[in-house]
């Protein structure tokens, strides 16, 4: 599966012949520098770039474009390079972007050569930069990995390049662009696009179909015809791939064969290359009898790997749902508003209040709105009906990231080897239908910390639990997604510290201690607060200043580098004025390198630190341990009821799956 870097991430290489290829939406200068073990530069002759492409193990662009391919062979390279580091950079060309926050953010992505994706990184938040240090790829203890560095330079090439130990880097610099602007006086505008999209048609047979353009937010899965399945498309954390080449077909002289004297576009295929073989295209339904609606197939919408097309297909039932709901919502709105407007323009004349014209008046107003809110609900019907239809078949195939504890798939789960994309943290749905439940999905790694609420008066349905119950519960919530981010993370990848100040989740935390999955004991009293949260600032800082500073082989050899789950139970208890503010900042920073925050807190509880907490609280995720309606979706303005995932009673599925953990770590050796 791909990994989707953010900065500072790593991700381990499992090829050493590789392509990393650059997506930029506009003309940019490519290269890489080979660095030795403290990433210094030795000179030019370790730089390849458009003027000098060709360096042992490395092969550059030869000029600026939008798109490149830089091919890398690790086990090439000179004995004494640790560090290979991609550099992108604005051409300096008259009337050409100057600096990088004015041009789509560039993609980046590492694959093999048979083109599958290893990881990806998209280079967000450059600004009056004009050249950036993208990623790099280093040797640590013979092992090779990818870092998203993301390292704008507003001096350009040849700040970035005197960053990196090169001597006359502004000479440099200067030798590079000349040799872009001779590139670009050299190449060839490319011819104008067709008009069905195509840049050339290889036959003279039908146009291929015109590629759909992407509604402002996805649609619903489309199945394609059985006789021309298209490939899937890609999501937007995905470069664009133009579809695979078909040869032309074999056909007499003069009957529509390559050559100047045929009526179509010439065709440059080389006759004797084969075409790459396409992406497996989802499955598609059966065909369905006439009038009955296609019978639906998990997997059936757009991407690359299985787990993709259930994430996308997960969110398109989401969207659809939504979309269903908000029209039969709008439907009844309607209705009820065109009978008051019935009833006003018949009872307008006061001779109609009283008597029998009044009464027919508005029985045939009420008829009318019952007839049009009663075709809105058998439409309805008949949406929620294939919904759930698709979510009966959907749900038994997801794999254990997103499945439900009662999905039998935990009972053989096998800790991975690599992250998955995404994590259900719950499942959402609507009052017209409560059994038509969908999973909410987030994206890994997490992007912000989770808030599990154990406060009675943020809503109805806490307010009729017990307190101490409540809590209870909030803490169980929270160790059930520990241990599911524990087990979706390849062994020893992925660390769990608690905090719990008065000792009172003993119980909830049970599975957790006995599984011995834990970086550590619980953490009480004021101590151990103050303890726990100053060796995970510490590891913020100094992954901070490693990355900033280039220098991650500098990190201390006992600082664990993998996520990190910061689990807090009973805030603000044990916490001072210092404990609160680095708590604060680990919320703040940690998640950008791999730190992340789990509480579980009543608000009211920390009302007195009064508004200095409420970025804290406006950062976090915020989940309930009991079912409640109160995340609201802005885009059609539903209220969509969470219901947090639950162990079925009597289960020992958690016990089973940390079990699997533990052994997984200790076969790894961690």
């Amino acid at each position: 599966m791909t990994a989707e870097l953010v900065r500072g991430q790593n991700h381990p290489l499992p090829r050493t012949r590789l392509e990393i290829r650059v997506s930029a939406g506009t003309p940019v200068v490519a290269g890489a520098t080979l660095g030795d073990a403290r990433g210094t530069v030795g000179g030019a002759e370790r730089i390849a770039h458009p003027g000098s492409p060709h360096l042992p193990g490395l092969e550059a662009s030869r000029q600026a474009a939008a798109d490149h391919r830089l091919a890398v062979d690790l086990e090439a390279l000179p004995a004494d390079v640790h560090r290979v580091t991609v550099l992108l950079a604005l051409p300096a060309v008259a009337g050409g972007p100057t600096r990088l926050g004015a041009v789509p953010a560039p993609f980046v992505a590492v694959t093999g050569l048979d083109g599958e994706e290893i990881a990806t990184f998209t280079l967000t938040g450059l600004d009056a930069e004009s050249a950036v240090s993208a990623l790099e790829l280093y040797r640590r203890q013979d092992v090779w990995k990818v870092r998203a560095v993301g390292q704008g330079y507003a001096g350009g090439l040849a700040e970035m390049l005197a960053d990196q130990g090169v001597s006359d880097a502004a000479g440099l610099a200067g030798s590079i662009q000349e040799a872009v602007v001779r590139g670009l006086a050299r190449s060839v505008a490319p011819p104008p696009r067709t008009p069905d999209g195509d840049r050339v048609r290889h036959t003279a047979g039908p146009a291929a179909p015109t590629p759909k353009v992407p509604d402002p937010l996805p649609a619903a899965p489309v199945t394609p015809a059985p006789e021309a399945p298209e490939p899937p498309a890609a999501t937007t954390a995905q470069p664009h791939t133009p579809p695979p080449h078909t040869p032309p077909p074999r056909t007499a002289p003069g009957q529509g064969g390559p050559g100047p004297a045929t009526g179509g576009p010439i065709t440059y295929a080389h006759p004797r290359r084969q075409p790459a073989a396409p992406p497996t295209p989802a499955p598609t339904a059966p065909p369905a009898p006439p009038g009955q609606p296609a019978r639906p197939v998990a997997g059936d919408a757009g991407g690359w790997t299985m787990d993709e097309r259930l994430y996308n297909q997960v969110w398109g039932m989401f969207e659809d749902l939504a979309r269903a709901v908000a029209a039969y919502r709008s439907a009844v709105d309607f209705a009820e508003s065109r009978m008051d407007q019935e009833l006003d323009r018949a009872l307008s004349d006061p001779r109609n209040r009283i008597g029998g014209a009044g009464d027919r008046a508005r029985e045939q107003a009420r008829a009318s709105r019952d007839e049009l809110a009663s075709r809105a609900r058998e439409a309805l019907d008949r949406d929620l009906a294939q919904l759930a239809a698709e979510a009966a078949v959907v749900e038994p195939a997801l794999p254990a990231a997103y499945a439900g504890w009662d999905n039998p798939v935990w009972h053989a789960h096998r800790v991975p080897m690599e992250t998955p994309m995404a994590l259900r943290i719950g499942d959402l749905h609507l009052p017209e239908r409560t059994d038509l439940r969908i999973p909410l999905l987030v994206r890994l790694p997490l992007e912000r910390g989770i808030w599990v609420d154990s406060g009675r008066t943020a809503s109805e349905a806490a307010a009729s639990v017990d307190t101490a119950r409540l809590r209870r519960l909030a803490m169980e919530t929270a160790v059930a997604h520990a241990a599911r981010l524990l087990a979706v993370h390849p062994a020893g990848e992925f660390s769990v510290h608690v905090i719990d100040p008065a000792g009172s989740a003993a119980g909830p935390l049970a599975p957790l201690v006995e599984a011995g999955v834990l970086a550590g004991p619980p953490a009480s009293g004021a101590r151990g607060v103050a303890e726990v949260l100053a060796r995970l600032t510490r590891r913020v800082d100094l992954v901070q200043m490693a990355v900033r500073a280039r220098a991650a082989d500098s990190l201390p050899p006992d600082l664990d580098t993998g996520e990190q789950l910061l689990v807090v139970n009973d805030f603000p208890h044990g916490f001072d004025d210092r404990a609160v503010t680095q708590l604060r900042y680990l919320a703040d920073e940690g998640p950008s390198v791999g730190v992340h925050l789990m509480m579980v807190a009543d608000r009211e509880e920390a009302s007195a630190y009064g508004p200095v907490l409420d970025p804290l609280w406006r950062s976090l995720l915020r989940i309930t341990p009991v079912a409640d309606s109160h995340l609201a979706d802005p885009w059609v303005g539903h209220a969509w009821t969470y219901e947090p995932p639950a162990v079925p009673p009597g289960s020992r599925v958690l016990e089973e799956v940390l079990a699997a953990v533990a052994a997984a770590r200790r076969a790894a050796g961690r």
